[in-house]
């Protein structure tokens, strides 16, 4: 599996594991504010790291809890399932993160391995989706993957990274409506991460994602900012 990037201690990542965290290189998408746009624009730039955070995970076992895979798109490398049964009789409990681009990769992943944990991007309300996106893309495979995560029996979460430039208020009153009831959904405020795939997006003040955060709230009681204080 193309691994470009390894972090080898995260409390983060992975709620309730003290963890590593994974990241293949590649991705379907172009979101403009991606914060990894190294893993998108060369995703085999770096050598495969994969050996190396194997043996890595050999020595950690009893000391870490889980691995994060994220990307990048981890579902774009054929050799993932591979990979995560190889971490999964090492003892360890997988995260996988995923912008549910493939509904048909990630149901073939869940038939062929177990995962303990999914974390889905939400990139903005459906009817804004091309604008987060960078591609022009329908949203049905998206809505499909969404629909096979809360049909699988996993733990989960959904979470949106609101975007100055990408996002308005509309989105998010309708981001609210069409993911009404869901119990794990985070906001996240872009940060600059020094990578990202076109410069010139800004974050949210403080006092617009508190605003989101209650718009969010009036039907996803459970919602919460990620990153920052309320």
């Amino acid at each position: 599996m193309n691994v470009q990037g390894f972090q080898k201690l995260t409390l983060l990542d992975f709620p309730g594991k003290v963890a590593c965290t994974v990241f293949t290189g590649g991705c379907n998408l172009r979101c403009p504010f991606c914060h990894n746009a190294s893993l998108v624009k060369c995703p085999g730039a770096q050598e495969n790291m994969e050996e190396e955070v194997l043996a890595y995970l050999e020595k950690r076992k009893g000391i870490l809890e889980g691995v994060c895979i994220t990307g990048g798109e981890p579902l774009l490398q054929p050799e993932l399932p591979a990979f995560i049964q190889r971490v999964k009789e090492m003892g360890y409990a997988v995260k996988l993160d995923t912008n549910g681009s493939d509904p048909e990769a990630l149901r073939r992943l869940l038939q062929k391995v177990s995962v303990d944990y999914i974390a889905m991007d939400v990139k903005n309300a459906p009817s804004s989706y091309e604008a987060a996106i960078g591609l022009e893309k329908r949203f049905a495979p998206f809505e499909e993957s969404l629909g096979i995560i809360r049909r699988s029996g996993i733990p989960y979460e959904l979470r949106t990274t609101f975007v100055k430039g990408i996002h308005r208020e509309r989105d998010v009153v309708e981001l609210g409506q069409y993911l009404a009831g869901e119990k794990r959904y985070f906001l996240q405020n872009f940060v600059e991460s020094g990578d990202i795939l076109k410069e010139g997006y800004l974050p949210f003040e403080r006092e617009e994602m508190a605003k989101f955060l209650a718009i969010i709230r009036k039907t996803i009681p459970d919602a919460q900012l990620r990153g920052q204080e309320e």
